[in-house]
């Protein structure tokens, strides 16, 4: 390979930015699924409870479990694909990083003969 040691630790150094990066918007995701599971169960909630009579009928609250149901439903499904996205983006920046780690010739430093206290 023509690049000079410091490119390649440059390029290595790129790749763990990117890992970083892309591993913050990973544990946002994990956030929106846990909201958007939360909605889900407050908007089944909500109308399991119109259905049974524990909550005055009403169209505001029939249109609130609704749009909990499947605002929740939807978000879940399009954060899942991005979180598929974001985490496939991590592992191919792993797979290239340990290769450019690969290429490096790494030396050995022997460990001391006697001990310095």
């Amino acid at each position: 390979m023509g690049d000079t040691l410091e490119d390649v630790r440059g390029e290595i150094a790129k790749l763990e930015q990117r890992i970083e990066r892309l591993s913050e918007s990973l544990e946002r995701c994990r956030k929106v699924a846990v909201a958007a599971k939360m909605a889900i169960g407050l908007g089944a909630v909500l109308l399991a409870a119109l259905i049974f009579g524990l909550v005055r009928t009403d169209v505001l609250l029939l249109m609130i479990s609704a749009i909990l149901l499947l605002g929740g439903i939807v978000l879940s499904g399009s954060n899942s694909r991005t979180a598929d996205e974001f985490a496939a983006g991590i592992t191919e920046a792993e797979r290239l990083r340990a290769a450019l780690i690969g290429e490096i010739d790494l030396t050995l430093v022997p460990e001391p003969t006697r001990l310095l206290h």
